[in-house]
């Protein structure tokens, strides 16, 4: 059975434009994330993406509810992945809608960071 438990979760006010649902996994962090990336939207974005306290430190970040994205969040996802795998860990991306998935291949994003189709794929191995 997967020990899977909600720590924290963050609700966008309409200012804000996404929110967060973090949840553990045995001991893979998953940061279910809901709205638009950008810019406005880019502290909720590296707040969930922080390196967790565990070792090594892993993250999944459930695209499934992003509608939108631009180079801010590219940049965000590229600055995480970096502090993550200097950490010993990894980031990986579940679920990336199409229009996320266009913006992720156009820079090259998905031949740095692991994008699976589903968060099972994701939290394998």
């Amino acid at each position: 059975m997967v020990d899977s438990k909600v720590t924290e979760t963050k609700k966008a006010d309409p200012a804000e434009r996404l929110s967060v649902a973090a949840t553990a996994t045995g001991n893979v962090h998953i940061a279910s994330l809901n709205g638009e990336i950008d810019h406005t939207t880019g502290d909720i974005l590296r707040q969930a993406l922080a390196v967790p306290d565990t070792s090594p430190p892993r993250i999944v970040a459930d695209m499934r509810q992003v509608t939108f994205m631009d180079s801010s969040g590219i940049n965000i996802l590229i600055t995480a992945h970096h502090a993550l795998t200097s950490a010993g860990g990894w980031l990986r991306l579940a679920g990336t809608t199409a229009p996320v998935l266009r913006t992720i291949g156009i820079v090259g994003l998905d031949s740095v960071i692991d994008c699976h189709e589903t968060l099972s794929q994701a939290l394998e191995n």
